[in-house]
């Protein structure tokens, strides 16, 4: 049996994917995830997947590409060329998965499954409707289920890649703790000083900091990192990013991506977390964690990319002293 995941939204999402892309490959032969780009490298790094797709869908992502009949002619026979014989269609609480349903179908993929919360027609074979307030992980496991993709025995369902231990080439040796202070948007991210306040404490406190962020970052990593952190914004793509998360005794960040990531390789999280989404559905999932920020902030449940409320009052009321507190929190439970 050929089975399709499809998870057409950030590196995050996919990542959150994972334990119900191990179900259908409990079952199946074999396993393909298709995804946007940004959501490509997290789908390669997740147990049981044997071949990635990836195409830019024109109703997700930040700025959607335009709809070209042409690239979707192109990805129905993809599709139908692969001749899968069953289709997941994970979407988040707020998202309607008709439209990549609607491909599968002309794809001739037999049997589709999907949360939806609209009449699907013909779309789908299996329609699901996700428990209220549940955590996009379970979401995911729950529609696997009901699809005929029960959790495989002994799975204890948690967010998974493979990954190293460490890096030890990257982090010197000996214990450290990450600040992660980017975000994919805006609202999500702690102001830069207050990172950067952040790491002089936990210097301060003995832990040695390991800053961490994209190519697109290095300015803020370095900022963040100062004189008492050791900056690796921009050296690490996922498979690295993964074993810098790996060897760490806690990791301190944002509601973004690397979250998810310190979740899947099993690092206790200290989440600085805006309530423009959710935290039941959003949070670190199966770890230790902390959350910091006001969780019935004016902007919550608002899916804001840019702060709505002057002075960003759910993150910037956190203080470094309260980071510090956590990851000492943490570190002390780890322990």
């Amino acid at each position: 049996m050929k089975v399709l995941v499809v998870r057409l939204d950030s590196f995050g999402d996919v990542l959150l994917a994972g334990p119900a892309v191990r179900a259908a490959a409990h079952r199946a032969d074999r396993v393909a995830v298709l995804c946007g780009p940004p959501g490509a490298p997290a789908a390669r790094l997740l147990p049981g997947v044997d071949e990635v797709l990836v195409w830019e869908a024109p109703w997700v992502g930040f700025q959607p590409p335009p709809v070209d009949r042409a690239e979707v002619d192109g990805l129905v026979d993809r599709l139908a060329a692969a001749a899968f014989d069953a289709a997941l269609v994970l979407t988040s609480f707020h998202q309607s998965p008709l439209p990549a349903a609607l491909l599968l179908r002309m794809a001739g993929v037999p049997r589709i499954a999907a949360d939806s919360v609209d009449a699907p027609g013909s779309l789908l074979d299996v329609r699901h409707r996700r428990a209220p307030h549940a955590h996009e992980a379970e979401a995911a496991l729950d529609l696997a289920e009901a699809a005929g993709f029960p959790r495989p025995p002994g799975d204890d369902g948690r967010l998974r890649v493979r990954h190293a231990a460490g890096a030890p080439e990257l982090t010197g040796a000996g214990p450290y703790v990450v600040v992660h202070p980017g975000a994919s948007v805006p609202a999500r991210r702690w102001s830069p000083e207050r990172s950067a306040h952040a790491v002089r404490l936990l210097a301060g406190a003995g832990h040695r900091v390991v800053v961490t962020g994209g190519p697109g970052e290095r300015e803020l990593t370095a900022l963040a990192a100062g004189r008492d952190g050791l900056d690796l914004g921009g050296r690490t793509e996922p498979p690295q990013l993964a074993a810098v998360l790996a060897g760490a005794g806690a990791v301190v960040t944002g509601n973004t991506g690397p979250a998810h990531l310190a979740a899947a390789v099993g690092t206790p999280v200290v989440s600085l977390f805006a309530p423009v989404v959710p935290a039941e559905r959003w949070g670190p999932y199966g770890v230790p964690h902390v959350l910091l920020g006001d969780q019935d902030a004016p902007c919550a449940a608002s899916r804001a990319r840019v702060c709505p409320v002057p002075g960003h009052p759910c993150l910037d009321t956190v203080t470094a002293e309260d980071v510090l507190a956590a990851v000492e929190k943490l570190l002390g439970a780890d322990a």
